[in-house]
């Protein structure tokens, strides 16, 4: 093996990455239970809780249905990280198969595109839960409660990949049976009283916005793929896990199929609980934010509104907990591959600290930023997104580009290597066109700063 393959753990012959010959090493310590803890923690089990109005009102009331199509599209992206993290088992996720698959300029961008996404999504979600806490205790400002939030999380990164993930199967279980109240509940209140819209409508629609519309659905199915972000946090701790790839690839299909499950159920139920039609919620959009927690207070009581509510401001902070360390193994990744300083790939008993220092400090900054002003949400949440999606795209471009193009990899098969990715690039593809405008500006924007680094990064190692 070169040099530069032991520097940088590349593949080796049989497909598994060699360690690191300068110390940068990190410890092999997650089962299959944690993968799946951090990926549900970040995708969060009660994701549509905020945009169900929205869905329901955009798919004519068929909002279950949405995300039974949103699971089989991004079953398509969960195949391809599946196919790469066994023949590239690193930390840096798609940073690391882009750029085997494509090339160590494609590489850098993958990485510097799914960076943005990293860093900010976290924000989000620790936004979010300093929202919900100032709602609980007003007399503490929400950018404080978003701080704490960060403190708390950040602290138990540092503490190691182990500990964090034993704290976050505490709270994912709070998390799940949250949940399971709210089903019990939901079918209790609709076996005693029945539902208040048809049973299959959730499914056809509810018929207020004229017959059913496949394009409508279409359109919702394109903002119902973001709850899924967050599954493929799990790739990213490949050099973490005992036991091999292999169980990787099974963590990240087992997080999608377990979410799709649970977000279709939820769907289900809440829309044939909500009081409104699809076309009033269309009507008045003002309505759409808090219409799943409406549906729950109008039919079960207020006290299921408020454990929903509690459950989701904590699930926020440790969904951001996992974002945070799916971040520092990214930036992790990058610096011992030499794109970013140095420093950051560092380790300290195997985790890497200063990375995930750095990436806590950004995600920090943003979020407070955001919490102290009244449109900081809106903000955030419009150009979160589209980092992820590109670098989904350069997946899928890295499938095709090592078994179909490199032939590398073991033998090439025409449906996994290139049909299934082509499909999934061009359902990417479809999400990023029905993406806001200035979400597509900020990525052009990110995009166009990544290349004048990588032509920098050239110019610097050519002279």
């Amino acid at each position: 093996m070169s040099g530069q393959s032991a520097r940088t753990g590349a593949p080796s012959e049989g497909g598994e990455a060699a360690e690191p010959a300068d110390g940068t090493g990190l410890r092999r310590s997650l089962g299959f239970r944690d993968l799946v803890v951090y990926g549900l923690l970040f995708i969060a089990p009660m994701a549509p809780v905020g945009v169900f109005g929205t869905l329901d009102a955009k798919s004519h009331g068929a909002v279950a249905l949405v995300y039974l199509i949103a699971t089989v599209a991004m079953a398509f992206t969960a195949f391809s990280y599946a196919q790469m993290v066994r023949v590239v088992p690193q930390a840096g996720s798609v940073f690391a198969y882009a750029r085997v698959g494509l090339g160590k300029g494609p590489g850098f961008i993958a990485g510097w595109m799914a960076m943005l996404d990293y860093l900010l999504i976290p924000a989000v979600a620790y936004l979010f839960s300093g929202i919900a806490m100032n709602a609980l205790v007003p007399s503490v400002s929400r950018w404080v409660w978003t701080a704490i939030a960060v403190l708390i999380t950040t602290a138990l990164n540092l503490w190691g990949v182990r500990a964090a993930a034993r704290v976050g199967f505490a709270v994912l279980a709070m998390e799940v049976v949250v949940l399971l109240v709210f089903v019990v509940a939901a079918v209790v209140v609709l076996v005693q009283d029945g539902a208040r819209r048809d049973w299959l409508s959730p499914l056809t629609g509810d018929g207020s916005q004229g017959a059913f519309a496949l394009s409508a659905v279409v359109g919702a199915v394109s903002i119902a793929v973001l709850s899924y972000l967050g599954f493929d946090a799990i790739a990213s701790f490949a050099e973490e896990v005992t036991g091999g790839s292999a169980k990787v690839a099974r963590a990240v299909l087992f997080c999608l199929a377990l979410a799709g499950v649970l977000f279709v159920a939820q769907t289900y139920l809440v829309a044939l609980l909500e009081p409104l039609s699809s076309a009033e919620l269309a009507a008045e959009p003002g309505k759409q934010g808090t219409a799943f927690y409406d549906a729950v207070d109008s039919a079960a009581g207020s006290w299921l509104h408020d454990l929903v509510a509690v459950s989701k401001a904590i699930g926020a902070a440790f969904a951001a907990l996992a974002g945070q360390a799916a971040a520092g193994r990214l930036l992790f990744a990058m610096a011992r591959d030499r794109r970013l300083p140095k420093v950051l790939s560092r380790t300290d008993s195997g985790t890497p600290r200063v990375a995930l220092l750095c990436a806590a400090v950004v995600t920090m900054v943003a979020a407070v930023w955001a919490a102290r002003r009244d449109d900081g949400m809106d903000h955030l949440v419009s150009v979160v997104d589209i980092g992820a999606l590109t670098a989904f795209l350069l997946l899928h471009a890295s499938v095709v580009g090592w078994f179909a193009v490199r032939h590398r990899g073991g033998g090439f098969s025409w449906w996994r290597h290139l049909l299934i990715p082509v499909l999934g690039a061009l359902i990417v593809v479809a999400v990023i066109w029905e993406a806001s405008g200035s979400a597509q500006v900020v990525g052009a924007v990110w995009l166009l700063v990544g290349l004048v680094v990588l032509v920098a990064q050239g110019a610097r190692r050519v002279s």
